[in-house]
Formats: structure tokens, C-alpha cells, sequence
């Protein structure tokens, strides 16, 4: 395997990655490393691929800690593996050694966080709705409460869908405005006058902004357009297809 990872966060004492559809065992729709127990996939398949992910950390499957996301501003702490049911939410954050701190993806944008010197570090899960609703600014803060300092934190938004590739509809754009004043700027006109391309990855890099995240960057990935790589819901709404793999992002103390 060999997971996408960025300068930001090529720190001392933390590991992490953005893994691609490569290394996995999963086969047809799901070819590659799906790692969605979420998806349709041969559960044996993906388990295999969650090992394989953790064994890249040093670690087994039972230390994969990533939640049951539901597109929310939920973000939950980790202090060992979880090995039963997971909670609701849409960020991990962790400050202890043993844990990884997952995400799964499929043209949302997976998040990965570290305040390297405070010895935190996290990931979220920011789909539009996630993004607009503050999950960014609560795993923010959730790093804040363990001691991290957001002046500190560096953040690297993965792979995730691209303005170019995502088209909403127009209500999106007002919804935005009213929710968040400013954010037109990231809609540009969509093919038809009802339409806007939505910029994703710029707007979780503002929300990042004003949580006060001194350094963030996007890998600047599109997952739609990449099929060799990425999975991607849109994508396989438009090919028509039942239904598609997930993509996983990671981070952990070492």
C-alpha cells in the first residue's frame, strides 16, 4: 500500500495517510482496498483490508477507532481501541498512543489533524453538511479541551470530490449564504441556471480558518474523476451502480 500523506504532517511522533483503492483484496464494484463496513462489500474482504491498514500503523484491527458518521458536529475521544459498537459522530480525537483515528470517504472530505508538540491528534468526516453544521470548528475545539492549541494544529483536507466534479442545486448556494456569511464565494454557475459547482475543499479549508487552525492544505485529489485511485459515491451514482467502496484516512501517535 501506499497511502497519499503530506508535509504538513510529516511530524515526529505521528503516522499518517491517505489510503487509495491499492493494496486491498475487495473485488468487482469494490476492487481494491474498500475498508466501508458500511458498504455491500464481502465482510471478510474488508476486514482484511481494515488489517492491513492497521498492521501499516504497527497496530491490529481492534486499535481502528472511527466512527459511525452520520453528518454531524459530534466529535468523540478515543483513549484505547474500540472494539464493540461504534459511537455516532464525525471526528475522532485522540492523546494517547494506541489508537488510530479513522475516516471514511467517498468524495466527502476526510480531515486529518496534529498538534504534534501538545501530542494530539484527529480526523473528521466533512460532507457539505458536516462542514457547514461545525464539525471542523468541534474537532477544533475537542483538541483544544485535551490541550491543544489551534494556533499549533496543522490539518490536511485528502482526496474528496472537486468544484469541477460536484454540481448542487441552487438552493445550496442560499442555504449556505444564510448560514454562513461569506460562502457564496465558493459556488460558481452549474450547468443551468438552477445549478452551482460547489467548492468543497476550499470551504473546509476557510472553516479550518476561522476555527483558528494556523496551516491547513488540501492533497488536492479529485476522487470522481479518479477511479483508479479513488471511490466515489457521485461517481457511481452516475455510472448508475448499486453501490461503491470507501476510502479510509488515518493518523495515530507512534
Amino acid at each position: 500500500m501506499t497511502p497519499l500523506t503530506h508535509p504538513l504532517l510529516d511530524k515526529a511522533g505521528i503516522k499518517h495517510g491517505f489510503f487509495t483503492r491499492e493494496g486491498g483484496v475487495s473485488e468487482g464494484l469494490y476492487a481494491g482496498l474498500n475498508c466501508g463496513v458500511g458498504s455491500k462489500d464481502d465482510p471478510a474482504k474488508v476486514f482484511e483490508n481494515r488489517r492491513r491498514v492497521a498492521e501499516w500503523f504497527g497496530r491490529s484491527s481492534d486499535d481502528l477507532c472511527g466512527c459511525y458518521q452520520v453528518h454531524s458536529a459530534i466529535a468523540v475521544v478515543a483513549e484505547d481501541g474500540w472494539r464493540g459498537e461504534r459511537p455516532e459522530g464525525d471526528a475522532v480525537v485522540t492523546n494517547v498512543r494506541g489508537p488510530v483515528a479513522t475516516v471514511l470517504t467517498a468524495d466527502c472530505a476526510p480531515i486529518l489533524f496534529a498538534d504534534a508538540e501538545a501530542g494530539i491528534v484527529a480526523t473528521a468526516h466533512a460532507g457539505w453538511k458536516g462542514a457547514l453544521g461545525g464539525i471542523i470548528a468541534a474537532t477544533v475545539e475537542a483538541m483544544r479541551v485535551l490541550g491543544a492549541d489551534p494556533r499549533r494544529i496543522s490539518a490536511v483536507v485528502g482526496p474528496c470530490i472537486s468544484q469541477r466534479s460536484y454540481e448542487v442545486g441552487a438552493d445550496y448556494q442560499a442555504r449556505f449564504a444564510a448560514e454562513a456569511a461569506g460562502s457564496e464565494r465558493f459556488f460558481a454557475e452549474g450547468s443551468s441556471a438552477d445549478k452551482r459547482q460547489f467548492d468543497l475543499p476550499g470551504f473546509v479549508l476557510w472553516r479550518l480558518e476561522q476555527a483558528g487552525v494556523a496551516d491547513a492544505a488540501w492533497t488536492g485529489h479529485d476522487t470522481r474523476t479518479d477511479e483508479a485511485l479513488f471511490y466515489s459515491n457521485r461517481r457511481a451514482f452516475l455510472n448508475g451502480e448499486p453501490d461503491f467502496g470507501r476510502l479510509i484516512g488515518a493518523i495515530s501517535l507512534t
